[in-house]
């Protein structure tokens, strides 16, 4: 099968701190550096390195030498990416010694995303592909339509957390990624419950608590953490999400993807950066026997 996902591409431009800034005030950054980041694109490369097959749509500025060669390096195909005339989508991370982040994220490209390359891409998917979404890109909607009347999969990561376009993609996910203080935004905002929610499984990862798979009418499937010292932990959520899409692209079982997913994440965390990052299988499954 196939993960499909209609992602984020960001130039990440990294900035490490002793402690991250308060309300006004100004710091000198001990170290800068610049990658491919955005959560559509985490989540894509995650994917690859799980073992999916996995075509990304996107779009990034026109003329982008630099973003298009990350990209290339990272094994991303560049078929299904648009070049527009408004600029890559970036984004400002600040990184404190103990691994915690602030972001600041300007849109770009990602909010000028090409209906026509969504619908002629999606039209070679099959029932039981997977299609991820994350709310970074415009055309959230229209695309989770196609997949939903193709028979796929889909995966919607609702972060950066917005009620609006939520409830507008929601009818037709599948599977709802949430974390902990997402998951209680829309549990206070509609007043249904996690395992009420009208998609087939909800999950919500916990950080150093772990991740839960809900379904309705079920006990939730609990997976432990697995304690690392963490370096970084920008796009951990990235990588559980692809982790986790590859990994049941592949006929794992929930309990075996969401085990793989915490892995993933886990051993991403012990490195810097974002789509850098991200693990490999072999990593993963070297982690997972010496965990």
């Amino acid at each position: 099968m196939t993960v499909y996902c209609l992602g984020s591409i960001n130039i990440d431009n990294f900035y490490r701190l002793q402690a991250l800034p308060k309300a006004g005030e100004t710091l000198a950054a001990t170290g800068f550096s610049r990658g491919l980041g955005g959560k559509g694109i985490n989540q894509s490369i995650a994917a690859l390195r799980a073992g999916a097959e996995v075509v990304h749509i996107g779009a990034i500025g026109r003329d982008d030498a630099w973003i298009e060669g990350e990209l290339t390096r990272h094994g991303v195909a560049m078929g299904a990416i648009s070049r527009v005339e408004v600029a890559t989508g970036h984004a400002i991370v600040a990184i404190d010694d103990a691994g915690e982040n602030q972001i600041i994220i300007h849109s770009g490209a990602n909010n000028a995303q090409s209906d026509e390359m969504i619908r002629f891409t999606l039209s070679g998917a099959k029932a039981g592909d997977i299609l991820l979404l994350q709310n970074e890109t415009s055309h959230q909607v229209e695309a989770a339509k196609l997949a939903h009347a193709a028979g796929m999969q889909v995966f919607y990561s609702a972060a950066p957390f917005a009620l609006e376009p939520l409830r507008a993609v929601l009818p037709y996910v599948t599977h709802l990624l949430l974390n902990e203080g997402e998951g209680a935004e829309l549990v206070a905002a509609t007043g249904v419950a996690l395992d009420q929610q009208p998609v087939q499984a909800v999950i919500m990862t916990r950080g150093a608590h772990g991740a839960d798979w809900i379904e309705r009418g079920k006990a939730p499937q609990h997976t432990p953490p697995i304690k690392v010292q963490p370096v970084d932990t920008t796009g951990a959520g990235d990588c559980f999400a692809g982790s986790l899409a590859a990994a049941l692209d592949t006929g794992a079982e929930p309990a075996a993807a969401m085990r793989y997913a915490a892995a993933a994440a886990a051993l991403q965390v012990t490195r810097a950066g974002t789509a850098d990052a991200m693990p490999s299988r072999k990593d993963v499954e070297n982690f997972m026997n010496n965990s």
